[in-house]
Parts: structure tokens; sequence; C-alpha cells
């Protein structure tokens, strides 16, 4: 049985399963428009998944020839992954912001084996030890290297322009771009009176951005075409504390996410984020009394389980978000960065 959620004033969201993953589900929104359904993100690119988008496109009152366009919130791809079929069957439209779309030609124009051979030097750099790299290695040996998703993306036909509106025929739905979980992630700001009457700026569809139990990955924006320096001098933890202040500055009276279920008070709820990183980073500073590699700092730090319990590949993605605090701290004038190979990080 399809799950869709009529959300009033022409938004319905549709939960389609992400294969084994504690999320569960995406929440693929369906936005009326005067020229057909525009969806708000597409799901995992899997048969079950494109079942039940199908399904509760149905049970929602539509179908996938019908769809106009997709509005993709960000690359990743529980949200990108079934956007090209969507477009082959239905001729609809994708939108993307640039910088995500670049990270889709990028991954398109390299070889699968790069990505290893990335993965595997930037955990060097991190100071992972061998016995985190030997199934690394030995995938890209034996030539196993086509399993990761998000390999063949769609690339998307439109520029999501920040701060403009979506050419959407009767509504009003404006980018507002909100980096950190990716380097291109944009909130959509539906900007039109809440159909209950709820106080405050309308509806804002929030992708991984805001989300209200839980707060989403922030890592190191990926490039393995630099291995050397991995993803430059970027600061996702930066963009992505700047962009939450962005949305409670905007006040939206109720926040849509593509996880868990919609939820009002959004200022509080960024509030409480901005806390977690700020106390995240205090404890990583307490721990740079001695200068620490990104993967002795991840081993240290508190997570949902012990550092025991969690498996190889949450391991790598743990340290990735360990690393960007790291360089925040480094940003802040906290921390420093010593010479010498593997990375390691002191309080200053």
């Amino acid at each position: 049985m399809p799950q869709v959620i009529d959300h009033g004033g022409g938004v319905r969201s549709v939960q389609v399963p992400i294969p084994d993953n504690p999320l569960g589900h995406t929440l693929v929104h369906i936005v009326d428009t005067d020229r057909g359904p525009v969806l708000v993100d597409t799901g995992w690119d899997d048969p079950a998944s494109w079942d039940a988008l199908t399904a509760g496109l149905a049970a929602a009152g539509t179908a996938v020839r019908e769809l106009h366009g997709v509005v993709i919130t960000h690359h990743h791809p529980d949200h990108h992954g079934l956007s090209g079929r969507v477009r082959e069957e239905s001729g609809a439209w994708l939108a993307m912001h640039p910088a995500d779309t670049a990270v889709v030609r990028r991954t398109r124009d390299s070889h699968p084996s790069l990505w290893f051979d990335y993965l595997a030097d930037k955990l060097v750099r991190a100071g992972a030890p061998e016995s985190h790299l030997a199934p690394l290695r030995a995938a890209r040996a034996a030539g196993r290297t086509g399993g990761l998703p998000g390999l063949g993306a769609a690339l998307p036909d439109r520029e999501i322009v920040p701060g403009e509106l979506l050419p959407l025929a009767g509504r009003k739905l404006r980018a507002i771009w909100t980096p950190g979980h990716t380097p291109g992630h944009v909130c959509l700001h539906l900007e039109e009176a809440h159909p209950a009457g709820l106080p405050g700026r309308g509806r804002l569809f929030s992708g991984d951005h805001l989300l209200p139990g839980i707060s989403p990955h922030i890592g190191l924006y990926e490039d393995p075409g630099n291995p050397g320096g991995a993803d430059g001098d970027t600061d996702p933890l930066g963009d992505y504390t700047a962009s939450l202040e962005r949305i409670a500055r905007l006040a939206p009276a109720e926040v849509l996410p593509a996880h868990q279920h919609a939820f009002t008070g959004a200022g509080a709820r960024v509030r409480e984020l901005l806390a977690h990183h700020e106390d995240r980073l205090r404890g990583l500073l307490a721990l740079l009394s001695v200068p620490l590699t990104p993967w002795q700092a991840a081993e240290r730090m508190v997570w949902n389980r012990p550092w025991a319990a969690i498996p190889h590949a949450s391991r790598t993605i743990a340290v990735s978000e360990a690393e960007a605090h790291l360089r925040r701290l480094v940003k802040l004038g906290r921390a420093e960065v010593l010479p010498g190979a593997p990375t390691r990080y002191a309080a200053v």
C-alpha cells in the first residue's frame, strides 16, 4: 500500500524506500502546477523504489507520464537516483544547482576505479589503518569497482539559480542555496500562505538540510580529480551553519523534509543543530590537546554507537565528518594543521 500524505494546497508526499538503509525512505514531494505535477526529488534507483514511486503517484491521482518537471535538492542517490528514469518515461525537465551538477558530471566522466583510488588516498592521508584500507584495495585489484551508487546519475537539463523563482506555472517556489551537506544543496521556499493558516512565511522543502530528528552528514566535498588536495580549502561545516542561519531568518511556517516527517518550529530546530555542532567542536578541541589524525579524532568522538560497532563504510563517512569539524576549527583559528603525513591537527 503506497504511503501518500496530503499536505494541502496542492502538495503531497510519497514514501520511496531506500534499500538497506536505516533512514527507511525518501519523502518525494508532488507539487501541483498549472502545467502538471512537479516532483521535488525522485528517490533511490531500485526496482522496489520505482514501484513505490509509481504506485504513490497513482494513489495521489497522477502518473509518471503526467509529470512536468523534477527539482532536485541535491545529487545524492536517495534523492536523484530515479530522475533519469522519470525523465525517460515522462519527458519532464530536471533542475539542479550547478555545483551539484558539476559533481554529477565529474562522476559520470570518471572511471569507477578513480573513485576507489581517490577514497584510498583520502583515507591514507586521514591516518586510516591498513585493516580499513585492505577491503578497498582488494575490490580495486579484483575489478569490483562498479557497485558505487550514483556513477551513472542523470545530468539535469535546467539550472537552479539561487534566489530566483522556479518557472512553475501558478506557483511561487523560490530556490534557497544551502550548501553544507553537498556543495549545491538547495531548499525550496513555497511563498504561498499555509493552507492551514499556520503562522510564518510559507512552506519549505528542506531536502536533507533541515530534518526534525537527525543532523545530516557534513563531510568533505569530494573531488577525485584532485586527489592530493581532495576538495581544496572548502569549509563544509561553515557552509552548513551559515545556511542554517539563512533558513532561520526565512522563518517558514512548516518544513517538509526529505526524511522523517513534516514539522513546524524551524527556528528552534536550527538553534538545536547549531548547538549540536558547537558542542562537537568543543569536544573535538579538547581532544586536540595532543595531535590527532582525522581517523584518531573519529575514533575518539561520540557517535550513535561505539566505534567498534560502526561498520566499515560508516567509519569512512565518520572520518569525513570528523575532518569537516577539524577543518572548521582551523578556519576559526582554534586548531592548526601540522606538517607531514598523515595529516594531523592540534589545538592552537
